[in-house]
């Protein structure tokens, strides 16, 4: 099972085979209800199989397009679920997600895939990571919302002990002494620590910062191109130094402090999340009234409609675009004349034209806020601010 990512993203947009089948199911974790699950799930298997066939895809090859989903009906996969349950299968494609998030039942058959309801877990402005510090072990996170993960960075030191062994190697080849590689001492480390106690404890500290910068140098290899805020979570005393090596500019001010090493998964999201959660509502919120001031004055950037908004997303100009999840405005996009044709009703081969439009302002660099029905601006079903 893959995760969620900017890139999955990526994968399922450029799926080129149709039909494609995206099916959204609620699950449960624990207890008697876990036996609702396979109920559910062959109930959606069935719609998807009905769809197929109304849009002309013969029984066998709707049975050979479903097959792989079918075979997820075991009983060990039952008992490791989340909230929510996604899958995705077409000719050249098979991926399923266990999420954290509840959905309604909701199974679609078109061109591309539908991904709407992934948007709170896939939206870049929810995204953060967390760098857990200490002497022993250093890891790095990635979160949102919902969920934080491990990731692998290359370069990353696995621990101070590490750090100091591999520059003593170094200034043995390089003659050189308490210098990071490819840097003069007064160049590189201005906020060297000076501490008022031992020579000791003012080496100790010393190399701390020395580790420090090497965790920044391969923090700044991965991270360099992103925007997303920074989290440390560490004992006191260690924050402060890091702060001193950091290059990386989203490093937030507030850490978590104490031994992270404490503290089990969930904890530290928790932790995190409370942490970031205030500066992406602001975010929205700033963007909510930038669209307001734009409309309030007439100007062509603010827009909510669906029919100009569709082909502005494909084209890149949607800089931010706000829409409602729970909403849909079926029809579909003629790439040659540009143009809208929305449905009333869902017809055969229709697509979400909500989902288009989020899924194509995301691949161009554009923000996606999900709003609620009744939170909708000028009570519209979608708007956008245009880049020109």
């Amino acid at each position: 099972m893959k995760l969620l990512s900017i890139d999955e993203l990526k994968t399922l947009v450029a799926n080129p085979e149709h039909p494609c089948v995206s099916m959204y199911m609620h699950t449960h974790k624990a207890g008697s209800e876990i036996r609702q699950n396979p109920i559910r799930f062959k109930n959606l298997v069935r719609e998807a199989e009905e769809r197929l066939n109304a849009i002309g895809i013969s029984q066998t090859q709707a049975a050979n397009l479903l097959t792989p989903v079918m075979e997820l009906d075991k009983v060990d996969f039952w008992e490791h679920q989340d909230q929510g349950l996604v899958i995705f299968s077409s000719q050249n494609l098979f991926r399923y997600y266990s999420v954290p998030i509840e959905f309604p039942e909701l199974v679609v058959v078109g061109e591309q895939f539908h991904l709407k309801p992934l948007l709170h877990l896939i939206n870049n402005d929810g995204n953060f990571y967390v760098l857990a510090l200490s002497q022993k072990k250093v890891r790095i996170f990635a979160g949102t919302a919902h969920s934080l993960h491990e990731i692998q960075l290359e370069n990353m030191p696995n621990s101070l002990a590490d750090t100091l062994m591999e520059d003593e190697l170094q200034k043995g080849i390089q003659h050189r002494i308490g210098i990071t590689r490819g840097a003069t001492a007064s160049a590189q480390h201005p906020g060297s620590v000076h501490g008022q106690g031992s020579p000791d404890r003012e080496k100790h500290e010393e190399d701390i910062l020395q580790f420090c910068y090497a965790i920044d140098g391969a923090i700044h290899e991965k991270l360099r191109e992103e925007k997303a805020p920074l989290v440390l979570a560490g004992v006191e005393y260690l924050l402060p130094i890091y702060q001193q090596a950091n290059t990386y500019p989203h490093l937030l001010i507030e850490g978590i402090t104490g031994n992270p090493e404490l503290l089990n998964l969930r904890e530290l999201h928790d932790q995190a999340w409370r942490i970031v959660a205030p500066s992406f509502q602001e975010n929205k919120k700033a963007a909510i009234a930038l669209y307001n001031q734009l409309a309030g004055e007439g100007n062509s950037k603010a827009n909510s409609d669906i029919k100009e908004i569709i082909p502005a997303a494909y084209y890149h100009r949607v800089d931010y675009l706000f829409i409602s999840v729970g909403e849909h405005k079926w029809g579909k996009f003629n790439l040659e004349t540009t143009t809208v044709d929305l449905h009333t009703e869902a017809e055969a081969d229709d697509e979400d034209m909500l989902d288009f439009a989020a899924v194509h302002t995301i691949l161009n660099s554009g923000k996606v806020y999900t709003i609620k029905s009744q939170e909708m601006l000028n009570e519209a079903t979608v708007a956008a601010i245009f880049r020109y």
